[in-house]
């Protein structure tokens, strides 16, 4: 049967929309290294599952000529399809349509998404290409963001919600994606609240766009990104390895996967990895690739508060959260930034049912005027408010250091650790041991005849009686003192046994975690 008239003029329609700015516009996409709206779209989704929505939508504001202009999609594509066979809502920000500017409709394609992610249960996925709010529109684009705004806290721990940067992001469209879950920018990329042109005109400072708000910098110095790609395709391929460790909502577990790799695998090298020397420094990352199947490992913030390392992977085919402290860099210590790294990570896994493991390995909080007046007391309760309200499986791995509040913190049995397994290594006390006896043997260490040599056995002392695991052991505090080779083999069979824990929240409205 022939096309009927009708049918000519959709399909003729059709192709003219998913042009968007047209054939110019997508050169110049392509010149600045980017890709266009729809075929970052052909790249996420497996092939044949796009369903497009509100391709006809256009503006009806009259203001500056908007009216006579042609405004393809309105500037975004939304929809639903695949990712290797998983559902998800999407919209993708079209620059190469006035450069990708919100305007009232474009906002409603955007939440009737949000919407539909909701009903489904499915996460929603945005990519980020747009110059910012349409002026032309004025006050019906501040009121698309705070729409698109109140949905993102309404979808908060519902489902996931992850946002690639992919060029600019400005002005109000910079809290959509701060609100969601993850973050993931190209190095191109920019996102600032105010542009360089008017941080000049205020302060006098001169500073080019990816050095106010680039990839690099959110993900090393400000901490608003979670991963950094190179480029369209590499954000992609990183968004498509996020969403295999996540389920499709909150009340769904993550999918169990056969990664081929036995859980009683033993790792002899785990003996050496963590040193017996405390002084020594190691990275973390080594004793996470020799527990974790295949030694596949997703870090999140890789590049931000170092001291600590935070990411998913799968234990015995179960995604699960890691967080470790890092011994190579700052000695693992806890600080301002690490803290928000911590609690925000351990808050989303038990939001979406992903249980974690903690490597313990840590002096301490970082002492001095500058963390103290910033409020590192403030930034720290975040890791012990997000440890303690978590209600999914919780191990430990005490491993070496564990000093003083930051032993607390690090989801210590006190913090409601449901196992806690310790090397023989592991150092468990108040303080280290020097620093112990100095303060406990101050007077005996200055009145003696030969001070060192009893300042050293003072420490001996006190590394005898408390910088082990035994003692927290006979308190009940350490479940097992393990072998380092059997960790994978002991945090398996533990995950394992902790699978159907049910805990319930207190009911309450909300708690007030202290932000």
């Amino acid at each position: 049967m022939k096309k009927n008239e009708l049918i000519i003029n959709l399909e003729e329609k059709k192709a003219t929309l998913k042009k968007g700015g047209g054939e110019k516009a997508i050169e110049k996409q392509h010149a600045r290294g980017k890709l266009t709206a729809r075929e970052r779209i052909e790249l996420l989704v497996d092939p044949g599952t796009f369903q497009e929505f509100d391709l006809f939508v256009k503006t009806r504001s009259t203001y500056f000529g908007l009216d006579k202009k042609s405004i393809p999609a309105d500037g975004v594509v939304t929809g639903t399809g695949y990712v290797n066979g998983r559902r998800i809502a999407l919209f993708a920000q079209d620059f190469t349509v006035i450069g990708g500017s919100l305007g009232e409709m474009y906002a409603l394609k955007t939440t009737k998404m949000q919407d539909l992610a909701m009903k489904l249960g499915i996460p929603i996925i945005g990519m980020n290409d747009s110059g910012g709010a349409r002026i032309q529109e004025g006050i019906d684009s501040l009121y698309g963001y705070g729409e698109i705004f109140r949905r993102n806290v309404k979808t908060s721990g519902v489902i996931p919600q992850i946002t690639i940067m992919m060029g600019p992001t400005a002005g109000g469209a910079v809290y959509s994606p701060a609100i969601m879950d993850f973050i993931i920018m190209t190095e191109k990329a920019t996102t600032y609240i105010t542009g360089p042109e008017v941080v000049k005109a205020v302060t006098g400072e001169q500073v080019g766009h990816e050095e106010l708000g680039g990839g690099l910098v959110h993900n090393t110095k400000s901490g608003v990104a979670h991963f950094l790609a190179k480029d369209d395709k590499d954000a992609i391929e990183t968004l498509k390895k996020l969403l295999s460790f996540l389920p499709d909502n909150y009340l769904q577990e993550p999918e169990i996967v056969d990664t081929g790799d036995p859980v009683e695998r033993e790792e002899l090298d785990l003996r050496n990895i963590v040193p017996i020397d405390p002084s020594k420094s190691y990275d973390v990352r080594d004793v996470i690739n020799k527990v974790v199947d295949n030694g596949d490992f997703l870090e999140v913030q890789s590049l931000f508060a170092k001291n600590v390392v935070v990411g998913f992977a799968r234990i015995g085919g179960r995604a699960v959260g890691i967080v470790a402290n890092q011994a190579e860099y700052m000695a693992g210590v806890l600080d301002i930034n690490a803290s928000d790294k911590i609690a925000r990570f351990v808050r989303f896994c038990d939001a979406f049912n992903i249980p974690f493991v903690t490597f313990v390995d840590t002096p301490g909080f970082l002492p001095g005027t500058d963390q103290e007046h910033r409020g590192i007391i403030r930034h720290g309760a975040k890791v012990l408010y997000a440890f303690s309200e978590a209600t999914v499986p919780k191990v430990t791995v005490i491993m070496r250091k564990a000093f003083g509040g930051a032993y607390i913190a690090m989801c210590a049995r006190h913090l409601g650790a449901d196992m806690v397994f310790a090397y023989p290594q592991a150092e468990i006390a108040v303080m280290g041991a020097a620093g112990a006896a100095n303060i406990i043997f101050r007077k005996e260490i200055k009145n003696a005849e030969n001070p060192e040599a009893v300042r050293q056995e003072k420490i001996k002392e006190y590394k005898d009686q408390f910088a082990n695991p035994f003692k927290a052991a006979e308190r009940g505090y350490v479940d097992d003192i393990i072998d380092p080779k059997d960790t994978r083999i002991v945090v398996a069979k533990a995950l394992e046994f902790l699978r159907t824990k049910s805990e319930e929240p207190v009911q309450k409205k909300h708690g007030n975690i202290p932000l």
